[in-house]
């Protein structure tokens, strides 16, 4: 049996991708019993040096997407269009597809999804949330009888390499990005990472599939890494954490919660010891428990080992003759928990005149606010007269946690506050 692949894009991980269906033929069909074709490649340009046949170029999206011999379509271009308007396209012409770009599918999977539904085809996407992470699947079948709890989760390895190296190296957040860019983990633009975006669009992902939810990006409270301070690795191991961007959802009273933001996780917790490019993710299930998953969640090869698996499971799936679609259906308007609301622990770093009275007046605003305090640690400030203040808390609102922020930065014998952190 042969199955014929068009390839949408030929950048670091289409060409991963190519040359893994060429050099494998026969292994994938000795595997699968099917033999996977590349039929044709979608490339912006036709003269740029290549490492497949030429014959296979094209520069016509319509030379894949309309022609009726090709059965499969993985598209590998990224960003939101053409790529979504692809994608249909090749789904209302019968065509399975295979993604691996998380924007398409953060903002439109679930009506992909619907739409090769009703067009009895597959869309599959494990690489555009893990890379090399069998995440999709792990709902799609592993998780399916239980009720899914919460996720929490590091899934940008841009950040967590630069945050690794500002936590060991006391290095900035410039100095971090630099580095970043220099190891090939940074884009020369990199504030899809270290804004959030990248994690947001997978935790999006992530929440649709297991709560049954059209969680859109937009929905998902999102902070990036910008105002972490190299100072504050240092506390916050002296108070037994380590600093993360995480990514959390979960079902709440009802209501879905989902956030990215940087925050302090204990030390001894399994996402806490998550360490350079790598990505984990925990999920609470109600039967199962936790599950960790952890591995190589960026890159070309992770990524192209995920796209890859994906053909397979098309492939073994079309011979089977019994598509593998997620049954799933997704509630199209779901109720969100806003951040004000989500209650939280918190840790507070302000530079304040060494003075009596400055722990009265902020211990006033917390109480004022609903905010207990948990410890207080004083430091010698580099800055003549004045002293370094850092507090954590018990759970509290966010809501409230945000006005005493802004009220201890208004009181006169505060300085600066300098830094504020949730806690895990």
């Amino acid at each position: 049996m042969q199955l014929s692949v068009g390839l949408l894009g030929l950048g670091t991980v289409g060409a991963q991708v190519a040359e893994r269906l060429l050099a494998k033929r026969r292994e994938i069909a000795d595997r699968t019993g099917v033999e996977l074709n590349l039929t044709r490649v979608l490339v912006r340009d036709l003269e740029r040096p290549r490492g497949i046949p030429r014959a296979l170029l094209t520069g016509r999206p319509e030379d894949i997407l309309e022609d009726p011999a090709i059965q499969v379509v993985v598209e590998v271009m990224g960003g939101e269009e053409p790529a979504r308007s692809y994608l249909e396209r090749a789904i209302r012409a019968g065509k399975h597809v295979v993604t691996a770009n998380k924007v398409v599918m953060a903002i439109h999977g679930p009506g992909l999804l619907e739409l090769a539904g009703e067009r009895d085809v597959d869309v599959y996407f494990e690489a555009a949330v893990g890379g090399g992470i069998p995440l999709i699947s792990t709902f799609k079948v592993d998780l399916i009888a239980n009720e899914i709890e919460r996720i929490a989760a590091v899934i940008n390895g841009t950040t967590n390499y630069m945050l690794g190296r500002m936590a060991s190296a006391g290095i900035s957040f410039d100095e971090a990005v630099a580095e970043a860019q220099a190891a090939g983990f940074a884009e020369a633009d990199p504030s899809s990472d270290v804004d959030g975006f990248d994690a947001a669009y997978k935790l999006s992902i992530l929440a649709s599939i297991a709560f049954g939810a059209r969680v859109h990006p937009d929905q998902v409270f999102r902070e990036g890494i910008r105002a972490v301070d190299p100072l504050d690795f240092r506390y916050a191991r002296e108070l037994g954490y380590e600093i993360k961007l995480l990514a959390y959802a979960a079902r709440t009273g009802g209501r879905i919660e989902a956030r990215v933001h940087p925050a302090m996780i204990p030390a001894h917790h399994p996402l806490a010891t998550v360490e350079g490019a790598f990505n984990a993710v925990q999920i609470t299930g109600d039967l199962v428990g936790e599950v960790l998953l952890w591995g190589q969640g960026a890159g070309g090869r992770p990524t192209a080992s995920a796209v890859v698996g994906d053909l397979l499971d098309v492939a073994h799936s079309v011979r089977k003759g019994a598509f593998n679609r997620i049954a799933m259906r997704f509630d199209a308007d779901p109720p969100m928990l806003p951040m004000a609301e989500v209650t939280t622990k918190a840790y507070f770093r302000l530079r304040a005149l060494d003075q009596p009275g400055v722990l009265a007046a902020v211990g006033t605003v917390f109480a004022e606010e609903g905010v207990s305090i948990a410890s207080m640690i004083q430091k010698d400030s580099v800055e003549e007269g004045t002293a370094e203040l850092v507090f954590t808390t018990h759970p509290a609102l966010d809501a409230g946690l945000q006005r005493a922020r802004s009220r201890i930065a208004q009181l006169e014998q505060v300085k600066q506050v300098c830094a504020f952190l949730r806690v895990v």
